[in-house]
């Protein structure tokens, strides 16, 4: 991802600590710096997305991170987090970034957008397809969440760079990139058949 990225940024940072490992990769492969511009303050809840209540989420996850002033005020960044699931804590983060003085915020997620709930995994409290952003922002394009999924999943659709956009717009962030499933696949190491992908294409092998 990082080598094909020509966005101009003076570093990249990573969202604690899911993004962490992608950012310190991104930054080596993009040659720019990396800073730690979030910090998280860990005596708190453990993983802010398992609690059932939206406000309790929020408020989790304004308890853990503490961005740094000093770094974010009129640099322009690229955060790196592994996925967005809800966007809602994401979106009230970078809001946040811009309100520290963040001139230009710039995601890059390590994996492709989450199309489907996962069957396996406690997640979320729900199942229900519309916690994901993806089938909301889908909802309203289409009518309906389930219309036309495999085209949504194709990086070179223009479905894909729609749901791509509004995403982007909906939380506020300047530019937004998402790995594409075939270099995740690659850089896995593994044969797609040995891993387990549906929650961005639907299928799995278990």
């Amino acid at each position: 991802m990082a080598q094909g990225d020509t966005q101009e940024v003076d570093f990249v940072a990573g969202i604690p600590d899911s993004g962490v490992g992608h950012a310190l990769g991104y930054a080596v492969g993009k040659g720019v710096p990396y800073k730690r511009a979030i910090i998280k303050y860990t005596p708190t809840w453990p993983r802010s997305f398992t609690p059932s209540r939206q406000e309790q989420r929020e408020f989790i996850a304004k308890m853990k991170l503490i961005p740094n002033r000093s770094l974010l005020r009129n640099n322009r960044v690229i955060f790196c987090d592994d996925s967005i699931v809800r966007g809602t804590q994401l979106r009230d983060n970078v809001n946040v970034l811009y309100d520290y003085g963040a001139k230009e915020v710039h995601m890059r997620i390590a994996c492709p957008p989450l199309l489907y709930s996962c069957p396996f995994l406690n997640f979320t409290a729900s199942k229900s397809t519309l916690e994901l952003i993806t089938r909301r922002i889908i909802e309203r394009l289409e009518g309906r969440d389930d219309k036309d999924l495999e085209l949504y999943q194709k990086t070179d659709s223009l479905q894909y760079k729609k749901l791509v956009d509004e995403i982007r717009k909906e939380l506020n962030i300047t530019t937004l990139r998402f790995n594409s499933l075939e270099n995740l696949v690659k850089a896995i190491g593994l044969p797609k058949e040995e891993l387990c992908t549906h929650c961005w294409d639907g299928t799995s092998y278990f």
